[in-house]
């Protein structure tokens, strides 16, 4: 019995491995290709056959949603301790989200739109916002719903590439010009 234990994880390893091999060879064709790529290319490129992607993900719908549940920024990997300070928290959120973007913008750049994108760090966007109320470090008549907003749109893909210009900016150059747009929000 431990043996057999020992070979289904040798198995599922080598799933594993196949799975990953999938998802590297869909992300370079997505990026280079955009959603027109074919599960035939992707399978050709990570070496397996059409029905093996199809059998991991279902569908290129699959595929693409399993991309775009990976491609967000920080991995699906835990979340880094908040800052005390939510002023800093609010530099330390921008400077992750522009150093997040910066991998891979031509990726980024074809999944913004994706469905499984959307309100993507909303909640965060908020408690950092409520934290900013609470320690009254909002400027006067900044409401929390504004502050998430701004939040929002500060840490998003589409104000990182619009500013990043193709790497004409760095992204701690771009993550400077954000924050000190959202610094409007406070006092």
């Amino acid at each position: 019995m431990g043996s057999q234990r020992y070979r289904l994880g040798r198995r599922q390893q080598g799933v594993d491995r196949t799975r990953s091999g999938i998802l590297a060879a869909a992300r370079e064709l997505l990026a280079e290709a955009g959603p027109e790529f074919s599960l035939g290319k992707v399978a050709v490129r990570a070496g397996v056959s059409r029905i093996t992607v199809y059998n991991q993900f279902g569908s290129k719908a699959g595929l693409i949603d399993q991309l775009a549940a990976r491609a967000k920024p920080g991995g699906g990997g835990p979340e880094p301790e908040p800052e005390s300070e939510p002023r800093h928290e609010l530099k330390r959120r921008i400077a992750g989200a522009c150093a997040a973007w910066a991998v891979d913008p031509g990726l980024y750049r074809q999944l913004h739109g994706h469905p499984s994108w959307a309100n993507q760090g909303a909640s965060a966007d908020r408690a950092l916002a409520e934290s900013l109320a609470v320690a009254d470090q909002l400027r006067p008549g900044c409401s929390i719903k504004e502050a998430e907003d701004v939040i929002g749109i500060t840490t998003s893909f589409t104000a990182f590439d619009r500013l990043h210009q193709g790497g004409r900016r760095s992204a701690s150059a771009v993550a400077e010009i954000l924050f000190r747009l959202a610094s409007g929000l406070l006092r």
